[in-house]
């Protein structure tokens, strides 16, 4: 004969009682989340009105901030890093040059220094659309001067590139020295307000989904007071009374992000085109880049959980006016 098999009985009481709790409680959660979702398809026409502004307030901090890394890739490209061209006088020679490069790699803050020979100079410009022309016409004499292309150690700051520059146009032999540092500085500045102008309305439309959805769960509590009513007169918790509320909160941000990632990437589709022509244009230096993968699966989570929340503060207050 099989031996017996041992059944709850034989637990203690308080673990039976804890494991029905327990039970009771997860058989409520699911039924909870799959009858807040059946309660938003009964009402398509409002469910989608609440999703679609959802999606579209939460879509906005996505596409700017696919506009601001892309614009910041940008700079990177077109010479963001720092350098800095040296024109030496029209009297100077290679040998005083290269005499004078030498000096300036073993300057601190340097760390490299590259010539470039007149001849160089006039390849480039010959390589310009529209100077091919006028650089034929010249005599054999070259005009242009030889140059130092100094770049300065990474992590450099604004005022040791500053001070750097200061000492280059000192030199005796040095004509002239063209630095774009402020040109950097005045895109960090613009960047650095992008990020922050960013997080400020990725804020201020994060208060407004949690409105919305606050809003909608308030209006559905609202039609549903008596049922609360009785369900609290018999001795229902609280917390049992708004679980399916808390749920459709969740649901409501969770579709809402699913909705704003699609069209964050409908927008990086409709831009693909004319970046491409834009990278084209610049012979393929732009690397423009897309929304990562973590940030499209993690705005829908945030909009769950934003929802959630709303959903919570509601639902809270209401249950406390109806008790």
């Amino acid at each position: 004969m099989n031996a017996p098999a041992v059944t709850d009985k034989t637990a203690p009481r308080s673990e039976r009682s804890q494991a029905r709790r327990f039970g009771g409680w997860r058989e409520h959660h699911g039924w909870s989340a799959v009858a807040s979702l059946r309660r938003l398809g009964a009402r398509p026409l409002g469910t989608l009105m609440t999703v679609a502004v959802l999606g579209l307030a939460l879509a906005l901090p996505l596409a700017f901030y696919l506009l601001l890394a892309n614009v910041q890739s940008m700079g990177n490209a077109l010479g963001r890093n720092p350098a800095i061209s040296v024109f030496l006088k029209a009297d100077q020679a290679g040998a005083q040059a290269n005499l004078l490069a030498g000096e300036l790699r073993g300057r601190s803050g340097v760390a490299a220094v590259t010539i470039k020979t007149p001849q160089q100079g006039l390849d480039e410009l010959a390589a310009l659309q529209g100077f091919s022309g006028a650089v034929h016409a010249l005599d054999d004499a070259n005009p242009l001067p030889w140059v130092l292309v100094v770049q300065p150690q990474a992590g450099l700051d604004a005022p040791a590139v500053d001070a750097l520059v200061q000492s280059l146009r000192s030199e005796r032999a040095v004509d002239l020295v063209q630095d774009s540092g402020q040109w950097r500085q005045r895109l960090d500045a613009l960047l650095g307000m992008g990020h922050r102008v960013v997080l400020v309305l990725a804020g201020l439309l994060a208060l407004a989904a949690l409105l919305v959805v606050g809003n909608t769960v308030r209006t559905d509590i609202a039609s549903r007071s008596e049922e609360i009513g009785v369900l609290l007169l018999v001795g229902a918790s609280r917390a049992f009374v708004r679980r399916p509320y808390l749920y459709a909160g969740i649901w409501y941000g969770l579709i809402g992000g699913v909705l704003a990632s699609l069209l964050a990437l409908a927008i990086e589709l409709a831009l693909a085109g004319p970046a491409a022509e834009l990278d084209r244009a610049y012979g393929g230096a732009l690397t423009l880049g897309a929304l990562p993968w973590w940030l499209l699966l993690a705005a829908p989570l945030a909009a769950a959980a934003l929802g959630w929340l709303g959903a919570r503060l509601v639902s809270a207050w209401q249950l406390r006016q109806a008790a």
